[in-house]
């Protein structure tokens, strides 16, 4: 690490459970961020100035004039632009240092593999089921670290899957058989800092996972009532019937 570099993230370094060792582990990896909308965009923007080496961005869409209470990343004028591109712009302008790879499309099939298996981590920020699911199974297959997370109306949800240990469960042992989510934002409707909160917390996981420090628990769903300012914790247990890890 350079002085400059020493200099940015003297924050972090000063963890004893953190240093200089975890900042470089950070720096060397390839995080997959699955979705820029409003989880997304907070997941990579903490990311990214945390000092993450490598982030690719994957998302279909374009950002509309509705987006911006919740994907606070961009600015009106980027209205219209497919957000993956806003997203990479925004973000190379807090840490030019990270190394942006964008994907202009809704990932499925072996462009979804392909980009999960360069990943060290895999962070899901969609907002349907058949996507969450797609995701699951693509990490399931090749044993990367998962961290998922949905928020709707006042509430929030977050979990990760370490599917390199054994007995693992996994989103489908939650929610089987789904093949799109019964509640949109467009139809309940959300509160902006709940889905920030939940991004930030993705990015929290995510950062963890990514610099081998800390601890992520495995299979926990962490369920937020943002209306009371409250959170719950369920372990999850593998479903024998599950059809994707049974």
């Amino acid at each position: 690490m350079n002085e400059a570099e020493l200099d940015r993230y003297s924050r972090q370094l000063l963890l004893p459970n953190f240093d200089i060792q975890g900042q470089l582990k950070l720096a060397k990896a390839r995080v997959l961020v699955v979705g820029l909308g409003g989880l997304g965009n907070i997941a990579a923007t903490y990311l990214a100035t945390s000092g993450v080496g490598h982030l690719t961005l994957a998302d279909g869409d374009q950002l509309e004039n509705s987006n911006l209470p919740r994907q606070v990343l961009y600015n009106e004028n980027q209205t219209g632009l497919d957000k993956v591109a806003a997203a990479a712009a925004q973000i190379a302008l807090k840490n030019s240092a990270v190394n942006i790879e964008t994907i202009t499309q809704k990932l499925s099939g072996d462009a979804l593999l392909n980009a999960v298996e360069e990943a060290d981590v895999v962070l899901d920020c969609t907002d349907n089921f058949t996507a969450r699911q797609a995701i699951n199974r693509a990490c399931l297959l090749l044993k990367k670290p998962l961290v998922s997370a949905a928020a709707i109306r006042w509430e929030g949800q977050l979990v990760s899957f370490l599917f390199h240990q054994q007995d693992s469960p996994c989103y489908e042992c939650l929610y089987p058989s789904l093949s799109e989510q019964p509640l949109s934002c467009n139809e309940s409707g959300v509160v902006a800092p709940v889905v920030g909160m939940l991004g930030v917390f993705q990015a929290l996981e995510g950062l963890k996972l990514a610099s081998g420090c800390g601890n992520v628990q495995h299979g926990v769903l962490r369920l937020f009532d943002g209306f009371e300012g409250r959170w719950r914790e369920m372990r999850l247990t593998s479903d024998a019937e599950c059809l994707a890890c049974s």
